[in-house]
C-alpha cells in the first residue's frame, strides 16, 4: 500500500471521526492476543525482535486500522527487528457522538476538548497500556527499546501514559493529538518524562482536534513540565511539526517523519547488523 493511498485511508477515518459510528470486525485470519480486558493484535517483525512499538488507534478506529503502516514500516531493512503491538479499544458510549457506542478508550464529552473529562477512563486506559508495556519488559523487552504511540485519541492516551510512567521508554509518538488532564498533568509526569523523545505531528487544517490544541498542549509540556526541544543531534524532547494541508489524518510526508524519527530511537544494534553482512 503507497504513502498516499495511507494518506487518503486516514483522511476517511478523520471524518468519520466524532460523526457517526464506526466498527471494524477484525479479521479472522489474524492472530489475536489477550491481556485482561484489552485486546490485541501482533505484527511480528522480520529479524530478530530487538525493539517494540505500541501504537494505539483512535476513536472508531481498531489496531487493524494501522496494521498496514506497521507493516510498511516493517517492510523497511532498518526497521525489520521492530515487533508492532496494536491494541483495540473496549466499545463503549461517547456522549459526544450522541451517546453512540464504539471503540474508544475514554468517553469525549464534547469535540471542542473544553469541558470535563473522564479522567477515571484514561486512568483505566492507561493501566491498560502499562499492562501492555510491562508485558514487553517481562518478555525480556528492555523500556529504553520500547516506543509508545498514537493518533488522535491514542496519542492523547500515548502521552499520559508514557511522560508519567517511571520506566523510561525509548520514545513517544503524538500524531493529531493533545495532552489530556492538563491541569494535573505537572504533578503526574516522572522524572524521565524532561529526557523522553517526543515526535509531535499535527495537520494545520485539522478541523477536530485544533492545530492550536494541540501546538498548545506541546508548549505546555516545555514549558511547564520543561521538556526541552529535541535538535538534529540529539532526539531527546519534543519535536513538534505540522503539516500543511493536512486534516485530521496522516500524511505520505508525516509518516516519512515518523518512519525516520523511529529510526534513530530504535536503531538496529551492532550484532544485528553483522549478522545481516554475513547473510
Amino acid at each position: 500500500m503507497s504513502l498516499l493511498t495511507l494518506s487518503k485511508f486516514f483522511t476517511s477515518l478523520g471524518v468519520i471521526f466524532g460523526l457517526a459510528y464506526f466498527w471494524f470486525y477484525p479479521n479472522p485470519k489474524q492472530p489475536m492476543a489477550a491481556l485482561r480486558s484489552l485486546r490485541f493484535l501482533t505484527v511480528p517483525p522480520r529479524t530478530k525482535h530487538t525493539a517494540t512499538v505500541i501504537f494505539v488507534h483512535g476513536l472508531g478506529d481498531t489496531g487493524a486500522g494501522w496494521e498496514p503502516v506497521a507493516q510498511m514500516f516493517g517492510a523497511d531493512n532498518a526497521l525489520s527487528h521492530v515487533k508492532w503491538v496494536l491494541p483495540h479499544a473496549p466499545t463503549m458510549s461517547v456522549t459526544a457522538n450522541m451517546g453512540m457506542e464504539m471503540p474508544s478508550w475514554f468517553d469525549i464529552l464534547s469535540f471542542g476538548f473544553n469541558s470535563e473529562e473522564d479522567e477515571p477512563g484514561m486512568l483505566k486506559t492507561m493501566r491498560s497500556l502499562n499492562e501492555l508495556v510491562g508485558a514487553e519488559v517481562d518478555a525480556g523487552m528492555p523500556a529504553s527499546r520500547i516506543v509508545l504511540g498514537g493518533f488522535s485519541q491514542g496519542a492523547a492516551m500515548s502521552l499520559l501514559t508514557g511522560l508519567t510512567s517511571e520506566r523510561k521508554l525509548a520514545g513517544v509518538v503524538s500524531l493529531s493529538g493533545w495532552l489530556p488532564l492538563r491541569a494535573k498533568f505537572k504533578s503526574m509526569a516522572s522524572n524521565c518524562a524532561r529526557s523522553i523523545p517526543i515526535f509531535w505531528g499535527h495537520g494545520l487544517d485539522d478541523p477536530l482536534v485544533n492545530f492550536a490544541l494541540g501546538q498548545a498542549s506541546a508548549n505546555f509540556l516545555k514549558s511547564e513540565v520543561g521538556i526541552p526541544e529535541a535538535s538534529d543531534g540529539n532526539p531527546s524532547g519534543l519535536k513538534f511539526k505540522g503539516y500543511a494541508g493536512v486534516p485530521h489524518s496522516t500524511s505520505p510526508q508525516e509518516l516519512e517523519d515518523v518512519k525516520g524519527w523511529l529510526k534513530t530511537v530504535l536503531p538496529k544494534e551492532e550484532e544485528e547488523e553483522e549478522e545481516e553482512e554475513e547473510q
